[in-house]
């Protein structure tokens, strides 16, 4: 099992949880409001798929549609809800006006987690210099995963840059393990697994029916089992 790769599902309520589990998910990415890209889930919502499943759930801390923080303030106090809850997993991610990681709120968060593990997401696919906001983000402690397309336009534009990032991570800031997801298909991962990448993200792809359908656990079982092939 070491050396299995690991499977991201996004849920969006305990039934889309559960049927992930039983596809094969071995984490989840939860959220709200995917017409705005996904923010961050209501407590309750949380409570419901933390008591439905026991794999891993990483959080979404987000207020609005685009990659500003905004108030940085309320992001903090979802934060801390949210770990009172048991939540113990994230993901975040804020770009400034210059296309650089937005450190004011980064920091912020991560104080806030005391050294929750986290991702920073696809804001890196946005990012003046994706090797810069790296560098600037290296060290922060929890941050363990980089969500990205290697891309904005996804993951079939942004392979060669994934591919090059995933020869570079023994350098200071490319240590994070590469999520990969956004625009992802079956065809793109033996070519991602060849090159040593062992985590992709899915969305829409487990949903046969678009998002206002659920989970779908068949869907989920054909990643895992093209994944582990």
């Amino acid at each position: 099992m070491s050396n299995r790769a690991l499977l991201e599902v996004i849920a969006l309520d305990a039934q889309d949880a559960v049927a992930a589990q039983a596809g094969g998910a071995d984490r989840l990415e939860l959220v709200t409001d995917m017409a705005a890209d996904g923010l961050t889930p209501p407590l309750k919502t949380f409570a419901e798929i933390r008591a439905a499943v026991d794999i891993p759930l990483r959080v979404m801390l987000r207020a609005a549609d685009g990659f500003a923080a905004g108030d940085v303030d309320a992001l903090v106090r979802d934060a801390e809800a949210l770990r009172g809850e048991g939540a113990d997993e994230f993901v975040l991610g804020f770009l400034d006006e210059t296309g650089g990681p937005d450190m004011v709120a980064v920091r912020a968060l991560a104080s806030a987690l005391s050294g929750c593990r986290w991702t920073f997401h696809r804001a890196i696919d946005r990012a003046a210099s994706r090797d810069a906001l790296r560098k600037e983000l290296s060290g922060l402690p929890g941050l363990d995963t980089y969500l990205t397309a290697g891309s904005p336009l996804g993951v079939e534009d942004g392979l060669p840059v994934l591919l090059a990032e995933a020869g570079r991570c023994d350098e200071p800031g490319y240590e994070p393990r590469i999520l990969v997801g956004g625009g992802l298909t079956l065809a793109h991962l033996p070519v991602l697994r060849g090159a040593g990448i062992d985590a992709v993200h899915i969305g829409g792809a487990a949903r046969p029916e678009g998002w206002s359908g659920g989970v779908s656990a068949d869907a989920v079982a054909q990643w895992r089992a093209v994944l582990d092939a």
